[in-house]
C-alpha cells in the first residue's frame, strides 16, 4: 500500500503535465485496484490462520498480489509506454482479484 501511494503521489505531481489525460486516468486506475487490493492482502494476513482456513487464504493472498501485479502492473506500463498491447494483460489480472476475493470469501464462510 506504500507503493500505492508513492506511485498516486508521482502520478499526481510528476506525470500530470508529462501525460495526455487519457493516459493519466488509465494510471490512476492502477493506482486505485492497487491500493484496493493492497487493502485485501491486509485482510488475509489479519485472518487467523487456522488450518481450517490456510490454505485458502494464502492462495487467496498470492492471486490477489498476482492481480496487482498483472492488473495494476499493465496499467502503469500501458500509461507510461502508449503500447495499448499492453491493456491485454489486464484482464488476467481481473481475474486474478475475482479469484483472490471468491477464496478469501470462501476461507471466511468455512469457519
Amino acid at each position: 500500500m506504500f507503493i500505492s501511494v508513492a506511485l498516486g503521489a508521482f502520478g499526481a505531481h510528476a506525470l500530470k503535465k508529462r501525460l495526455p489525460a487519457d493516459m493519466l486516468g488509465i494510471y490512476q486506475t492502477g493506482v486505485q485496484y492497487q491500493m484496493a487490493h493492497g487493502l485485501g492482502l491486509l485482510l488475509t494476513a489479519l485472518i487467523p490462520g487456522s488450518l481450517a482456513f490456510g490454505p485458502l487464504l494464502y492462495a487467496a493472498g498470492w492471486l490477489l498480489f498476482a492481480g496487482i501485479v498483472l492488473f495494476s502492473g499493465s496499467l502503469y506500463a500501458l500509461s507510461l509506454s502508449g503500447v495499448r498491447k499492453l491493456g491485454a494483460i489486464t484482464p488476467l489480472g481481473g481475474l486474478c482479484f475475482l479469484a483472490g476475493w471468491a477464496l478469501l470469501a470462501a476461507a471466511v464462510l468455512r469457519n
